[in-house]
């Protein structure tokens, strides 16, 4: 399974962008998918989760109300629409899948990652 993450850029605080996440190799529907995110100088940290069917979410509190993770198994792909962005949200964007179609905040229980792709918000 290989992923492949775009749609990052430079964006304005207040501003807005969608990140997608192409899956090739294997169809997605079988995988819960996931996005993360790495803040410079900072860990790793889980954003938003969907489990295989699309029909259950999970996000991070700094995501809450701001962020929707969506997907569409006919076209292998997983976007994250990111609105209201602000400075704190600048970082690496990682999507992950995982094989057992959860949409888990850890990130031991995905198997595959994408290369990220980089937003950065500027005040």
């Amino acid at each position: 399974v290989q992923l492949q993450a775009s749609g990052g850029g430079p964006v304005q605080a207040g501003g807005s962008l969608r990140l997608s996440c192409a899956v090739s190799g294997r169809p997605v529907r079988t995988y819960g998918m996931g996005w993360f995110r790495q803040p410079p100088g900072k860990e790793r940290e889980f954003v938003a989760g969907i489990d295989w069917s699309g029909g259950a979410t999970s996000y991070a509190d700094s995501a809450k109300g701001r962020f929707t993770i969506s997907r569409d198994n006919a076209k292998n792909t997983v976007w994250l629409q990111m609105n209201s962005l602000q400075p704190d949200d600048t970082a690496l964007y990682y999507c992950a899948a995982d094989p057992k179609g959860r949409r888990s905040r850890y990130e031991s229980e995905y198997d595959y990652w994408g290369q990220g792709t980089e937003v950065t918000v500027s005040s």
